[in-house]
């Protein structure tokens, strides 16, 4: 690959006031040293007792790098989740080829 994406699941301190999503993430692109805009990003949530993904929502990362409101306020129970990023697509858009088609 010609770059590489850092996807840190976290709570970032700006963008938790009142209202907005309890879950963010932000998406650089490396290789350019900016934020990855319009990548391609799958929200599941691990449920049948571990079984089975079910996608909760599909978006994309805005021209910060970020996807806001992922999550409702009062959406997020206990569980395990998972972030999917379509790095391939992202490349593809670029011209370029992806070393790993996703990331989770």
């Amino acid at each position: 690959t010609q770059g590489s994406i850092s996807a840190p699941l976290v709570a970032q301190g700006r963008g938790m006031e009142p209202g907005s999503s309890p879950l963010t993430t932000h998406v650089l692109d490396t290789a350019s040293g900016l934020p990855a805009q319009g990548l391609c990003l799958r929200l599941s949530r691990l449920e049948d007792h571990g079984q089975q993904w079910t996608e909760l929502r599909k978006s994309y990362t805005d021209p910060d790098g970020r996807c806001p409101g992922l999550l409702l306020p009062g959406q997020m129970k206990v569980g395990i989740y998972k972030l999917s990023f379509d790095t391939e697509g992202y490349w593809q858009k670029r011209g370029q080829e992806s070393f790993y088609p996703y990331v989770e």
